[in-house]
């Protein structure tokens, strides 16, 4: 092993210890927590109220006040959500953490609904106009103006964690990484990078070059064009990949009882079902269950507010209920879909030959009876999608932290500029260092905004209340 190569896994050990230390026991334990406090206060929204939360999902307010329709806030927020967690994500937690992570990625999910609930409803509830249609708002305000201002240090932290989120982890480098080793993994090409423990091929710089333009020419028409661009791609991306992954799991229905019993038995048990992954602790599948679905669903993270607090309305609730339902279809449909295609197959075995996108593909090529260059190539496609559109979602979200810090156009612009830069510069590192330092950054935004969800319960509560008692009392006029 050369020099650089030793700096390199220097590097990302003391990476990788810095990400074991943020997503340890103390922060899944306030992640959990929050979402079963949250729940309380807000009467069990997301059991009750989930049909309801579906139906506005796809019914916009016709006099609302805000940038976007509720429905384009929504896919704006999805397009972030639905990523690279959904194929590269699930796969990880369940080739690290055993099949158990699954059941600690579902449960986290099922909480991190009222989370995401809570986060919408205090986004419209405290958001700003700025004037000539522009709307600001996301935890930074909720916690100034719902916290006060002696706690608006709080709101600048979370900002910056946002913004250093979207540039240096989940928003950039992370979903480009996902992209170039999905098409990597179809096309085979010489190698013409191999430093930072990355192996780049031709097809990778290509494809980085291709998508990296096509990001730069949507993002610099801001959240209209985001927005616009989302509600077209978002609804396609996940009805073809839930079709596909559905029939994946429905080929393999015969090995879904042996595959429950190994996501229980990973779950609850000091080591993981398979030979394999011998040694697994609960510990792991719950870190890594609950990470890689806070990476995936952002539930906590408080990204999603900021897209919500761009919502034509004039009920928080209302918003609130429709940001919950990202959570539903990203995680508990979505994901659940991934994760149980690579255990059904049993393709989470291979973790020393495959790794990512490419454990995902194997699912595929080894349950469709087309050839496997063909599975490779619709997962590659969806992940493509997926990636693209998260990409378009993190520039605003971090467009958003960077206009609260700064209050400065310029200094947006520039961030735009640095964004898409970093955008490129996914391919050209190792992907493991690249996952890591999102999760850091996950860990880190996630703090300031649960420390306000607790701190703002009563509000959640009080006006959850009120909605509720009014829609009540309408249904009985209505009678």
């Amino acid at each position: 092993m050369g020099k650089e190569e030793e700096k390199v896994e220097q590097f990302g050990n003391i990476v990788t210890k810095i990400d074991d230390f943020v997503w340890g026991w103390p922060l899944i334990i306030l992640i959990i927590a929050v979402g079963a406090f949250l729940t309380a206060r807000s009467g069990g929204v997301q059991f009750l109220h989930l049909g309801r939360a579906l139906k506005y999902m796809v019914q916009n307010e016709e006099d609302g006040e805000g940038e976007v329709t509720s429905f384009q806030a929504l896919c704006t927020a999805l397009s972030a959500t639905v990523g690279t967690g959904n194929i590269v994500g699930v796969a990880t937690a369940i080739c690290i953490g055993g099949p158990g992570a699954l059941f600690w990625m579902l449960f986290a999910a099922v909480l991190g609904m009222a989370t995401k609930y809570s986060e919408g409803l205090l986004a419209v509830l405290y958001r700003e106009d700025k004037g000539n249609g522009h709307y600001l708002g996301g935890p930074f305000l909720y916690i100034e103006k719902g916290m006060g201002e002696k706690w608006k240090w709080l709101g600048k932290l979370f900002a910056l964690f946002g913004a250093l989120a979207g540039l240096l982890g989940i928003g950039t480098m992370t979903q480009m990484n996902g992209i170039v080793s999905a098409f990597s993994n179809v096309i085979d090409s010489p190698v013409v990078f191999n430093k930072f423990g990355a192996n780049t091929t031709i097809v990778a710089v290509i494809v980085a070059v291709i998508f990296t333009a096509l990001v730069a020419l949507v993002v610099v028409g801001g959240i209209k064009r985001i927005s616009a661009v989302a509600e077209r791609i978002v609804p396609f991306m996940c009805v073809l990949y839930f079709v596909l992954a559905l029939v994946c799991v429905l080929l393999n229905i015969k090995a879904l009882p042996m595959a429950i019993g190994l996501i229980f038995k990973g779950a609850f048990t000091a080591q993981a079902a398979v030979g394999g992954f011998a040694g697994a602790a609960i510990k792991l599948a719950m870190q890594k269950g609950i990470g890689r679905g806070i990476f995936s669903n952002e539930a906590g993270l408080g990204s999603a507010p900021i897209a919500a607090a761009a919502a034509k309305t004039k009920e928080p609730v209302r918003q609130g209920l429709v940001t919950m339902t990202g959570t539903f279809l990203d995680t508990i449909v979505i994901c659940t879909l991934t994760g149980l295609s690579i255990i059904l197959t049993g393709a989470y075995a291979n973790t020393d030959e495959l790794r990512g996108a490419a454990v995902t593909q194997l699912a595929w090529a080894e349950t469709f009876p087309w050839p496997a260059d063909v599975s490779k190539f619709l997962v590659a496609i969806c992940l493509a999608l997926f990636a693209f559109t998260t990409i378009l979602g993190w520039d605003y979200y971090s467009e958003r932290c960077v206009e609260y810090l700064t209050n400065s156009k310029k200094a947006v612009l520039v961030f735009r500029v640095l964004f898409v830069l970093f955008t490129f510069a996914g391919p050209f590192l190792a992907l493991d260092v690249v996952w890591n330092i999102a999760d850091i950054f996950n860990g880190l935004m996630a703090v300031p905004n649960l420390i306000a969800l607790v701190a703002l319960g009563g509000v959640i509560s009080k006006e959850t209340k009120a909605y509720f008692a009014k829609q009540k009392e309408a249904d009985v006029t209505k009678k």
